[in-house]
């Protein structure tokens, strides 16, 4: 009996989603923090971690949601929102950030502020071994290339992380990452 490659990365739903219900309140605290920091570009690649924050996003008027093919697109995008006057923030899981890393310098060149967000794999329960090196690799990958770097591994710390980071970024004209721990977002297990 042969079985598909497919079939071995299956998820099983109600895991993700018992784990969302542990701490349910976290994306939205986030959103609220969005809101305070008047952020009004959402630039992100679909993930399900972010998932409720991307849904809050896109029904709030006041908020221009895009999404994108590739991570690196959504650096230029911001820098280029924030060049036009307003605040914007971009929303990725740990695999993306090593897309990320050479429009990176250009950040830290001209000294745009960049606030992102980033949903960690390859951690805590993790069922997909591709997901590990990078999730290894995302907090030196990113400190290397000048980036502040928040973790963040209680849902109830989530909102007041992101609301710091997003003062740091904007106040400073830096960029800063907060890492959100799998163990926040929740896992995923083989089928």
């Amino acid at each position: 009996m042969t079985s598909s490659p497919v079939s071995l990365f299956a998820v099983d739903d109600r895991v993700l989603e018992s784990a969302r219900l542990m701490s349910p309140s976290w994306p939205d605290d986030v959103f609220t923090e969005l809101q305070s920091a008047r952020i009004r570009q959402v630039a992100y690649v679909p993930d399900a971690g972010h998932s409720r924050l991307i849904q809050c996003c896109h029904a709030d008027a006041e908020m221009h949601t895009v999404s994108l093919t590739t991570e690196e697109e959504g650096v230029a995008m911001l820098a280029g929102a924030w060049l036009g006057g307003e605040r914007g923030v971009l929303l990725l899981q740990s695999s993306g950030v090593g897309n990320c890393i050479n429009m990176l310098g250009m950040i830290e060149e001209i000294r745009v502020p960049l606030l992102m967000l980033v949903t960690m794999r390859g951690q805590w329960g993790e069922f997909n071994p591709w997901q590990i090196p990078m999730s290894q690799a995302t907090a030196p990958a990113l400190a290397a290339i000048h980036v502040v770097v928040k973790a963040v591994d209680r849902a109830d710390d989530v909102g007041a992380t992101v609301a710091a980071a997003g003062r740091l970024a904007f106040n400073t004209g830096r960029a800063v990452a907060v890492l959100i721990a799998q163990r926040v977002v929740g896992t995923k297990e083989f089928k």
